[in-house]
């Protein structure tokens, strides 16, 4: 899929699907059958049936899940603003395709579909201090590319990044869209010390001086933002339309996602926040999107790690409500 102006985006925003009003309801009454007191399973149940009214059924599965990993370089790196330098982007794609990372193990435990894509990496964005970090084209191509990256045939999508600065990205875009200090939003990310916060605050508070107020989510998402971002937000807006759920990863992906609600509201009606990370502004973030997370394990490494555990999580909860006899099928009293 190639989009060829954000207008194209938007309106693909605007056509995107609702959840099956009807079988939330018949998944809905499957689960009140179940050999099991009422709300025994928690949110284990709600998530369950969520996933049913996206997929359509009353007993939804997470059969084939995929994980897509997109990378890109920052040209604010040049400020001093990350522990590591810009080569390690490409150094950890490396170690993705190889089978090296945390998220390698995790899909293999949970049989998730891994596809890593690279994006320009020897091309960084603009420094947004100075200029707007893509040009419509650049942010067009990678939101297409990450659009296309989405299998049509997946149950569960999950994105992640790697992008060395990339907090910086994610703290700023927050801070545009939500207000406040750049203190407010700006973290260790990958363990900057005192001089490098304070170098990265600078930083975010230039760049959301020069584009606060300059267009909306998808034109914040643009400005401050880097290719994996663009890439994230089109993978998890093709999933809408693939009727696939999603799960966000942490703060890098929650502000790519939040760009698109704060394009079109209900953007995300589609997806579910994975975990909170231990990246300082993520709950804030995520309670700005009224997203409740299903986990906290204190996580910070990025690559769609915590939303890959959370599959897990997910599979546990479909399998409860697909595979359970009801009071009826088991001859049980009580139902």
């Amino acid at each position: 899929m190639r989009f060829e102006s954000l207008n194209d985006i938007r309106d693909a925003l605007r056509r995107a699907p609702s959840p099956d009003a009807a079988a939330f309801e018949v998944a809905e009454a499957r689960n009140s059958q179940l050999t099991k007191p009422p709300g025994a399973l928690g949110r284990l149940e709600t998530l369950a049936i969520w996933m049913g009214a996206w997929q359509g059924t009353e007993k939804p599965h997470c059969r084939s899940p995929q994980v897509l990993i997109f990378a890109g370089n920052h040209g604010v790196t040049a400020r001093g603003v990350s522990a590591f330098p810009a080569e390690v982007t490409a150094q950890m794609v490396a170690n993705f395709q190889h089978g090296g990372a945390a998220i390698n193990q995790l899909c293999k435990t949970f049989g998730a579909e891994l596809a890593v894509h690279a994006l320009s990496l020897e091309t960084p964005t603009a420094d947004f201090t100075q200029s707007p970090a893509m040009t419509e084209t650049e942010f067009l191509d990678a939101f297409s590319t990450g659009w296309s990256a989405v299998n049509p045939k997946a149950d569960l999508v999950v994105t992640g990044e790697m992008g060395i600065g990339n907090t910086t990205s994610a703290a700023a875009i927050a801070c545009a869209l939500f207000g406040g200090l750049a203190e407010d939003w700006v973290g260790r990310g990958t363990g900057v010390d005192d001089a490098g916060l304070s170098r990265k605050t600078v930083v975010v508070r230039e760049g959301v001086a020069l584009h606060r107020s300059k267009g909306d989510g998808l034109e914040i998402l643009r400005r401050l933002g880097g290719r994996e971002l663009a890439a994230m937000a089109g993978a998890i807006s093709a999933a809408r339309t693939y009727r696939i759920p999603v799960l966000l990863d942490g703060f890098i992906c929650t502000a790519a996602a939040a760009c698109l609600v704060e394009t079109h509201p209900g953007a995300l009606d589609h997806a579910q926040a994975a975990h909170v990370s231990a990246e300082q502004a993520h709950a804030n973030l995520l309670a700005h999107l009224g997203k409740e997370p299903l986990l906290a394990l204190g996580l910070r490494l990025g690559e769609g790690s915590g939303a890959a555990l959370a599959i897990g999580i997910v599979q546990g909860a479909v399998a409860c409500l697909s595979g359970m006899a009801t009071f009826a099928e088991a001859g049980v009293s009580g139902g």
